[in-house]
């Protein structure tokens, strides 16, 4: 019996351990999206960490490379290719404020990221958990352990008051 609950107390250490990493890494995928808020960007950040180091982050630049493809994951997983000096990302977590769409999704299944932690569930293009599971999808090569919803309520508050200023503006 004691020993049932030592593993028990463990796990629960581990569980504690873990929200503690996931929300150090998502606050630094905030000040990303922050930058991304400053430079009028849909406000969205992610960083990769392998070995519990940083090793990308980024956040949306499609305005100002005028690049559909300029989203924050796309670019923290250019990064960290380039810094481990391979496309195949095993090993690595990527943290990103908002779920990722279609295209970031596959891309993070194309360099077999075994982790992926997002903040807010995205309603319009969610691929990971809200619209399509394409990060857990068995007929692809690869599938990705998913956490969603760490920090989520400061993922939303940031795109909603991004969004009610651009309304107020008159743009998107």
């Amino acid at each position: 019996m004691i020993d049932d609950t030592e593993n028990i107390f463990d796990e629960h250490l581990l569980h504690g351990q873990q929200r503690e990493t996931d929300w150090r890494f998502m606050r630094m995928a905030l000040v990303e999206a922050v930058a991304a808020f400053d430079e009028s960007e849909v406000p969205v950040g992610a960083v990769i960490v392998f070995q519990g180091k940083v090793i990308a982050s980024a956040h949306n630049q499609r305005e100002q490379l005028q690049d559909p493809t300029a989203h924050a994951e796309m670019i923290a997983l250019t990064q960290a290719a380039e810094t481990l000096g391979s496309w195949r990302l095993e090993n690595c977590t990527i943290y990103v404020t908002l779920e990722p769409c279609p295209m970031c999704a596959g891309a993070i299944v194309q360099a077999r990221i075994p982790v992926v932690v997002y903040g807010a569930a995205d309603q319009k293009a969610g691929a990971v958990e809200t619209l399509f599971q394409l990060c857990c999808d068995e007929r692809l090569n690869h599938q990705c352990e998913i956490r969603g919803g760490v920090l989520a309520d400061e993922s939303r508050e940031l795109l909603r008051v991004f969004f009610s200023r651009q309304r107020a503006l008159g743009k998107k």
